[in-house]
Parts: C-alpha cells; structure tokens; sequence
C-alpha cells in the first residue's frame, strides 16, 4: 500500500507519494483531511473510486483548480483517470527531472481536456502523438532524450515506430532501453525480425517475454554469433521449442570466415550431429531468404517505377498541349513538377545510362530518413535516391551530393553502378554523360573521375572558402580515379557527385561536372 499525499497551492494541486508516514487509525488507515493537504492510500482510492472522484470534482469546483502537478509520471498516471471529466483542468505539471512514460503519453491523450503538459524530457516520438491531439508540451530540458535502443534503430518519430519492420537490440540492454522496447511493441504493428549481434540469455529471454505479452507472432529473431558451444545450442534449441506456439523463431546466422577456417578444427562428431540439421537450415533458409528478400525488392521497385513512369507520361501529354516558353521552368520540366505529386520531397530526376539508375531524386532534413524509406515515404530496407540535405535545388552548390544504397544482388538504386568501373562501360562516350534534371533546369554532366576508396568524408564537401580551395578539392578526386578521363575542370564548374557503398566499408564516388 502506497501513501498518497495531495496538497492545495493557489490553483494546482499536487500530488506526490509518501514514505515512513503513520496514518491514523481512526480514518480506517485510508485517508486523513486538513485545510491544505489530504492523505488517502492508493488501495482506498482504487476501491472507492465512485466516492473519491465527485470528492474531487467539487474539490476542484470550490478551489478554482486548473492544474493538476504530480511528483513523477508512475503517481501521474495513477491519479489522471480519477479527474477525468473535470473541465477546469486544463494543464498537467510533472516535477521530477525524467522522460515522460508512454503509458502518461496514453492518459493525457485520453484525457481529453488538458491543452498543456509541462515537463523536463519528451521522447520526439511522443511530442508528436501529443501534439496531433492538440496537447502543447513545454519542456524544461531543451535536448530531447532518446534511449541507446531507438537512437540505434533509428527510430525518432511516431509513425516509424507504427511501421518498423527490423530492429536491433544491442546488449546488455540499459533499464531505459528495456522500457523503450516495451513501449515500441505497444505502438508497432509490422514488425518481424529481430536481430541480436551477441547471445546475451538475460536480454534474449526478456524479448521473447515482452514479444508474448504482448501478442506479436510470426516473428524472426536473427542471432548473428559464431556459436559453438553444445549448452547454448541446445539453450537456443529448447526456447524454439517452447515458443513453436507462439511463432516466435530463433536463426543462427554464423560468418562465413567462421564455417570456413574453424567449424569443423573445434567440434566434435556429436555437436556436429547436432548443429549440421541447424546449419543446413539456416544456409538453405538464408539463401531462400535472400533470394525471396531480393525478388520481392525488384517487384516493390518495379511497381513504384510503373506509377513514375505513368505519372511522367501523363505530364508529358499535357506539356505537348502547351506552347513553348523558354522562361516557365515549370513547363519545362513539368514531369519532374508532377513527381512532387508522388512525394513532396522530389527535387530532381537522375539517370545514369547502361544501368539501372533511372529514378526521381529526393531529398529530406537529414541524410538518414530516406537510407530506409522508399518514395512513398513506406520503410523499406532498399531506401531511395536521395541528394544530401544541405545542398539546393533552386541555386546549385559548387558539389551536388546524391546518394544511393548498393543493392547489388537486387540491382535496384544504385546496385548496378558498379558497371561504370568496367573498362567496356567507360569505352562508350554516351555512358560518361550523366543526366540529373532539377525542377528549375535540365542538365548533363560530364564524368571526370570515378573511384573506390575506403570509407571517409572528404569527398563530401557542398561548398568551398575560395578558389584555391575548390581546385585543391578538383585535383584530389581527379588523381583518385583509376582512368584519366581528360576532361578539364576549373574552379567556376558546378560539380554532381554519386555515393554508394562498394565491398569492405568502402565507397563508389563518381565526379561530373555540369555541360554547359
């Protein structure tokens, strides 16, 4: 039984939990009353629900009270439900320096007549379904706090969260990235792989426990450990065993090197037996897996093409039937106009010939959003073509960045921009003419340098301090490049820049400069 203090400050009530406090036996060890405060436990509350709320109303009436103040959210969420319905409160207050739970977010939504919520921390997540029911949140912590596990997964908003399909859980999992993780399985729906990069039992238990309760089915967990050890074999094949009902599956997934150079050196014959039905599962699994994955990723791609090249048919028709005019960029590239019907966040069109690379080219606040959503801004694993968020469209910057994911197996994005390193590809002068289209101006670019290099940033510069600088900049992406294209480049060319992953974290960077 948990003591309740409630205390009257000018129009607020406060409300805070009580420790080492001896109530009179004489109130039934439920409540006492005095001109300022009150005391009542949570059981006496909770039974007597039907007493304690006019109680309170009235309370509220004859105190003029507008603002309900708790010591944290566990009190907060407790007492909410007993003061619904009461029109004069108006703004709830919550003291203690924490991130709010999810489990207020859901009362304070239901609540229906607070308009303000004053706290130190909100997840950016919970802002945003606030402030969708017209709740204004003010915070006394300008930084918003976000746990290991959704900084990691990347997830920042309410609607990724909704749609998530993979996640991530890094061990050992914090006392905060274990709420998180319950409150994400309240918000998701899609979600169907879970992935663990080291077997820590504490944690996978207690993401099996949470997917249960929960009701999540039809769920992969992907553990991607060199397991060798007969215990946890056995370990993993008895939790599969268990939750075959709930279809919650566990793979191992092992490395390559791994099966290579120290599978068979370290094991018997009888782990052997054991692990040889598992790995022969999970090889034949992964390559249905991927097989499957990549077929259904150029179908999804496929179908969005489709809608892109219909909608540009369509503003192609309707182009023809206006006149010429030089001067209305709109008109002139109306197909890319039509685009923004599709996404709002299209800026351009880039093709790349002899591959696959024909696609709208978006762009978004971050470099991140579109690594993992497609054109109709849906999650999707194969993202979309996206130009880096600093440059602009209406006044190109010294370097246009555009980036894509390698989807190599799949060739869609940029999978198949492999091809420009082949001597056959560069041989043909057409290939090394790059089109990227903006709204404003249609465009060609000549290729003058294409390279691999291991992962770094400094070919991913937008702007450059003076003249000098920019050509620093000019000879040190041209002596990169295996082939000399011969083309000269100076300090007044516009620069178009491709960015895709290639090999052991490495990069693929193709240079153009603008045609003029």
């Amino acid at each position: 039984m948990k003591k309740i203090l409630i205390r009257l400050q000018a129009n607020s009530l406060f409300f805070s939990f009580q420790k080492n406090k001896i109530l009179r036996e004489d109130l039934m060890n439920t409540n006492i009353i005095s001109d300022s405060e009150l005391i009542f436990s949570d059981d006496y509350i909770e039974d007597n629900d039907k007493i304690v709320m006019p109680f309170f109303k009235e309370l509220c009436e004859m105190n003029n009270i507008n603002t309900l103040t708790f010591q944290n959210s566990e009190i907060a969420v407790f007492m909410l439900k007993y003061f619904k319905g009461i029109k004069l409160i108006q703004k709830i207050r919550i003291k203690k320096e924490e991130n709010i739970s999810y489990a207020l977010c859901e009362e304070l939504i239901s609540f229906k007549t607070a308009k303000k919520l004053d706290c130190y921390s909100i997840p950016n997540y919970m802002l945003e379904l606030l402030d969708k029911h017209h709740i204004e949140v003010f915070t006394r912590n300008e930084v918003f706090y976000i746990s290991p596990f959704m900084q990691r997964n990347h997830i920042n908003d309410y609607s990724t969260i909704f749609y998530k399909k993979e996640i991530e859980i890094f061990t050992p999992m914090s006392e905060e990235d274990q709420t998180d993780f319950h409150t994400f399985l309240a918000i998701n729906k899609y979600l169907k792989v879970i992935k663990f990069k080291i077997l820590n039992r504490q944690d996978l238990e207690f993401v099996i426990s949470s997917l249960i309760l929960n009701r999540f089915k039809n769920i992969y967990i992907e553990l991607y450990q060199d397991i060798l050890e007969p215990k946890d074999i056995l370990y993993l094949r008895e939790l599969n065993r268990k939750n075959k009902k709930k279809k919650i599956i566990i793979e191992l997934n092992y490395s390559k090197e791994y099966l290579n150079k120290n599978l068979i050196k370290q094991i018997s014959l009888n782990t052997l037996k054991v692990c040889g039905l598992i790995l022969i599962s999970i090889v034949l699994g992964s390559f249905g897996y991927v097989f499957v994955r990549n077929y259904k990723s150029m179908q999804e791609v496929s179908q969005i093409k489709e809608v892109i090249d219909n909608t540009i048919s369509k503003a192609d028709e309707i182009t023809e039937q206006q006149p010429t005019n030089e001067n209305n960029l709109q008109i002139k590239n109306k197909y890319i106009d039509a685009l923004t019907s599709i996404n709002k966040d299209v800026v351009g069109y880039l093709k790349v010939n002899n591959t696959n690379v024909d696609y709208p080219v978006v762009q978004s606040k971050d470099n991140v959003y579109y690594l993992e959503h497609n054109l109709y801004g849906e999650y999707d694993q194969n993202g979309w073509i996206y130009m880096d968020f600093r440059n602009t469209v209406t006044n190109l910057n010294d370097n246009t960045i555009i980036y894509g994911h390698n989807m190599y197996y799949s060739g869609v994005m940029f999978g198949t921009l492999h091809r420009v390193q082949n001597a056959n590809w560069q041989a043909d002068p057409n290939n090394l003419i790059i089109s990227f289209n903006t709204i404003y101006e249609t465009m060609n670019w000549q290729i003058f340098s294409i390279y691999a290099i291991p992962k770094t940033s400094d070919y991913l510069r937008v702007n450059f301090d003076t003249p000098t600088d920019k050509m620093n900049y000019i000879n040190m992406v041209k002596n990169r490049s295996k082939n000399d294209f011969h083309i000269e480049v100076n300090e007044n060319d516009k620069i178009l820049t491709l960015s895709t992953c290639t090999g052991n974290n490495a990069r693929l960077v193709i240079h153009a400069k603008l045609l003029t």
